[in-house]
């Protein structure tokens, strides 16, 4: 107990265990007590990286936002054709959320709780960045006729949805994986039901 064990990252060990902890139990429900004890930390050795339970809380958000905008920029092919754009996005999103699960959970139930005004205007650069990556894909299959014309904004959200309250349901155990749940969304998304 006491300083932190000699870890790569042990700012990012706090992230990923205190994101368990809030997608488990909520923000307002979780104490640094609880996380100290279940790294076998002491408190203090907490304060060494944060200053405080919503310093934390902020910091999964942006990091969270960060790993999703960076997962669909690399796995985004510029020059491919946009229904594979399309495919490749989805994909990196479901399995960014399967990745980073808890991380993700904890962002989209406390997203709109951010205390810090600079980090909550980062987090929505990052997220108009992902959104905006979404909308070009969507703009450029209308432009070359390979999507009928649809509005953007409105269809961007809706992939968005599919995608993120998947954590609603979805457990990185479960039967599928987020890669085959993207899958099967991109195809529902491409052909329609009708």
């Amino acid at each position: 107990m006491g300083r932190p064990p000699l870890l790569d990252d042990p700012r990012a060990e706090i992230l990923r265990e205190a994101a368990r902890l809030f997608a488990e139990k909520g923000f307002a429900d979780s104490s640094l007590n609880e996380l100290a004890a279940a790294m076998n930390y002491s408190k203090g050795a907490i304060y060494n990286y944060f200053s405080s339970k919503q310093e934390i809380y902020d910091a999964i958000i942006i990091s969270t936002l960060a790993a999703l905008y960076e997962s669909a920029v690399n796995a985004v092919q510029p020059n491919d054709p946009a229904p594979e754009r399309l495919r490749q996005f989805m994909v990196a999103h479901a399995t960014c959320i399967e990745a980073n699960y808890h991380a993700f959970v904890t962002m989209l139930v406390g997203y709109s709780g951010m205390a810090n005004a600079e980090l909550k205007d980062d987090a929505l650069e990052l997220r108009d960045a992902h959104e905006g990556l979404l909308r070009k894909i969507l703009a450029d299959g209308i432009a070359d006729g390979s999507f009928r014309p649809v509005d953007v904004a409105m269809t961007g959200r809706a992939v968005l949805s599919l995608l993120s309250w998947m954590t609603r349901w979805f457990r990185p155990t479960g039967k599928k994986s987020g890669e085959e749940i993207a899958l099967d969304y991109y195809d529902l998304m491409v052909k329609g039901l009708v």
